[in-house]
């Protein structure tokens, strides 16, 4: 039994979760970026002196945990003593701040009398040009020195004050110094509210009270996470998957997994995965680790708000120099070997544990548009995320069109906001019949969309799980559908990719799509009033005539 009571536990939890979700709109509201405002690429978490999260604000979904690690790192690296209140500190270093270089970590200490630091506040978000060799994303980086600048956890505001010279250098880095400096405004105007909101919550409960809450909080979740344990198999199980290449060679990545669970512990171990590579899909470990809190919080305790007390029966392996262990000067700028990887966990324990999804689209299957606006002569930096089929589970389809499941809380750009700001004209966003994986429960469709440009533009196609396909279960079957774009359809040049930078003159095209996810079950044990409908709402053409053959 903990210091506090239930009534006061629940809610002193009730306030922080409210005050990360007011740093949440802060943030949305005031962004300048679309990737920000309407995509919801930031992760966002409030945590105690030690470094240890408290709360949490929905954003990327395996961003869970991500600014623990680069708060615990720059604990490690900062004169704690030299912080003051208002002093903002900036990281984007990717083997400190576990995400690529141009997703940029502001931290700030909470001082609540003004004497000790008592919490920290983190806000990460994806700014759109840091000064990387090529805009928007560069595909084929070979160190980190060509993905932009570097901030290795400064002071870029001190003591309330924004220290002008550093920010020069920020703004003279980048291709579009605007943007930047709406964003980083957003990402302030976030921390102060944040910090506003941590003040009151002291001041209504007296410090000693909320501090105490707080390992309350803790070792409740802890406990509820070793009950989970407790019903989860005992063992090790292992599972592998490639990625499509690294950008600068055609070869193929392993990356690979195996999983220990006792009454105490999981573990997950990368360290069978391919040595790093010369391309820039390698992992910053703390990104490695965010993924696989990610999915570890799915299997434990994915009705309850996350916190530190949550992770501490977690342990994962990567040695440094590994695949998911980036250390420098290894490129990282490309955080699909993350996305495609995420699902190993649940390919690995699939088969022990019947409740697991099978395999979605497998990719965040999106791209990206760089140029000058056609009409206002303005640059432009967009981007979309696409939306895959989800695997299907032993008792329903997978879900159609939805994002990714390692980023299953944000959202695609809507098509008003890419063709005002980029040039990009619509011609068609359907989904794909058929492209879900034949099963007694079939997986959830991909999409199909045609886009023109109305001025030159170099389209970026962002997928790195074009070569292979997902896994089903009991006879449950792969998409049919990779994930790839179409270049100049229809045309003498038409060209199929994966991940590719091509640039596109006014009039030409190209067409994007998705996979969907795996089925689960024999196909032939489908029911025929599911098997009807499906027909009849246009997301099968032929099943039908699949079930006679059998």
């Amino acid at each position: 039994m903990g210091k506090t009571s239930a009534a006061d536990l629940e809610i002193i939890s009730g306030l922080f979760l409210s005050a990360a979700e007011q740093m949440r709109r802060t943030l949305v509201r005031t962004a300048f970026n679309a990737v920000i405002y309407e995509v919801l690429d930031f992760g966002i978490s409030i945590a105690d002196s030690k470094g240890r999260m408290v709360a949490e604000a929905a954003g990327i979904t395996s961003f869970i945990g991500a600014n623990d690690y680069a708060l615990k790192t720059l604990l490690e690296k900062l004169d704690l003593n030299s912080l003051r209140p208002g002093d903002v500190v900036m990281l984007n270093y990717p083997y400190w701040n576990s995400a690529h270089a141009s997703d940029a970590l502001l931290m700030s200490p909470v001082f609540i009398d003004n004497k000790d630091i008592d919490m920290f506040l983190c806000v990460r978000a994806h700014w759109l040009d840091l000064g990387a060799k090529d805009a928007g994303y560069v595909i084929d980086s070979t160190d980190i020195h060509q993905e932009g600048i570097i901030i290795p956890g400064v002071r870029i505001i001190k003591e309330g004050k924004l220290d002008e010279d550093l920010w020069k250098v920020l703004t003279f880095n980048s291709r579009l110094p605007e943007a930047i400096e709406g964003d980083f405004g957003a990402q302030v105007a976030c921390l102060r509210t944040g910090e506003r909101c941590l003040k009151e919550i002291f001041s209504k409960f007296g410090k000693s009270k909320v501090l105490d809450a707080i390992e309350d909080f803790f070792e409740h979740s802890h406990q509820k996470t070793l009950a989970a344990l407790s019903q989860l198999p005992k063992g090790t199980w292992s599972a592998s998957d490639w990625l499509d290449d690294d950008g600068i060679s055609d070869d193929m990545i392993k990356m690979a997994v195996k999983v220990s669970i006792t009454a105490s512990e999981f573990i997950v171990d990368y360290n069978e995965s391919s040595l790093q590579v010369a391309g820039p899909v390698n992992s910053p470990y703390g990104g490695t680790v965010s993924m696989a809190k990610t999915y570890f919080k799915f299997l434990t305790s994915r009705d309850s708000p996350s916190n530190h007390g949550n992770y501490i029966p977690l342990e994962v392996k990567a040695d440094p120099g590994n695949l998911f262990h980036a250390i420098y000067p290894a490129a990282t700028y490309m955080p699909w070997t993350d996305m495609v990887a995420f699902e190993l966990i649940a390919k690995a324990l699939a088969p022990v544990v019947d409740w697991l999804p099978m395999s979605s689209g497998s990719d965040e299957p999106g791209f990206m548009a760089v140029g000058k606006h056609y009409h206002t002569g303005q640059s432009f930096v967009v981007s979309n995320n696409e939306g895959i089929g989800w695997g299907a589970t032993r008792n329903h389809d997978g879900s159609t069109a939805l994002q990714h499941p390692s980023t299953s809380t944000v959202r695609n750009t809507p098509i008003e906001v890419l063709e005002r700001q980029a040039n990009l004209f619509h011609e068609e966003l359907a989904l794909i019949p058929d492209s879900g994986g034949l099963g007694q429960y079939r997986g959830g469709l991909g999409v199909r969309r045609k886009v023109s440009m109305t001025g030159e533009t170099e389209v970026i196609s962002m997928k790195k799980k074009s070569k292979t396909v997902g896994w089903g279960l009991d006879g449950g079957q792969p998409s049919p559908i990779k994930n790839h774009m179409v270049l100049r359809p229809n045309t003498p040049e038409e060209k199929k990719v994966g991940m590719y930078r091509e640039t596109l003159q006014a009039g030409e095209a190209f067409i994007n799509f998705s996979a969907g996810g795996a089925g689960w079950g024999d196909p032939a044990n489908r029911d025929p009033d599911a098997i009807a409908q499906d027909v009849q709402d246009g997301l099968t053409t032929n099943c039908i005539s699949k079930m006679k053959e059998k």
